[in-house]
């Protein structure tokens, strides 16, 4: 069912008043539909990709090859069995696509501003998707959760807390609220 604003009353968990399209780091966590385990597993402390886990990875990093205003480090993403998490740094850039109106063919969906952090996970969660379900010939099936989890970085210490948490994440799956 497409989105109606007079059906669906969903509330943000975003920063009201923040312009998600601005220069910044962003710490964002993507979760798979209903947790599935779907990108690999866990062994002995170290995340151990599947077929699709690289999928996932892979397209993380297409990311920034197609979106010049965003930059994306190897030691700030990582894919566990049933959830990513990353940091985006967005340059805020986007020039002449952000000021482009909408045209008839290309639905939009309600305060998505191109070039904002949830244009970017949105078009990143696609991706995968369509990835995927191609790999595994199962066309419209849902990958991620709706939404996704972010935090606006704000400081060299928040930088470094987060850096730590995503490479450790695999050392303490067994303790993640995600974990099971």
């Amino acid at each position: 069912m497409p989105y109606n604003p007079d059906i669906h009353h969903r509330r943000s968990i975003r920063l009201k008043e923040y312009d998600y399209a601005q220069s910044g780091a962003y710490f964002v966590t993507i979760v798979t539909y209903q947790r599935e385990h779907l990108f690999g597993k866990v062994v002995n402390g170290v995340m151990r990709l599947n077929d699709w886990g690289e999928i996932a990875r892979r397209e993380w990093f297409r990311t920034a090859e197609l979106r010049p205003y965003v930059e994306l480090f190897e030691d700030e993403l990582m894919i566990m069995p049933n959830h990513a998490h990353g940091i985006i740094w967005n340059d805020g850039n986007v020039g002449a696509e952000r000021r482009s109106a909408p045209t008839a063919t290309a639905p939009t969906q309600p305060n998505v501003t191109a070039g904002s952090l949830g244009a970017i996970v949105r078009a990143y969660k696609s991706a995968v998707t369509y990835a995927i379900n191609a790999a595994r010939q199962t066309r419209g099936m849902v990958v991620w959760q709706r939404n996704y989890y972010e935090h606006i970085i704000r400081n060299d210490a928040d930088l470094n807390r987060i850096r730590n948490y995503i490479i450790n994440n695999p050392l303490k799956w067994a303790d993640d609220d995600l974990y099971g």
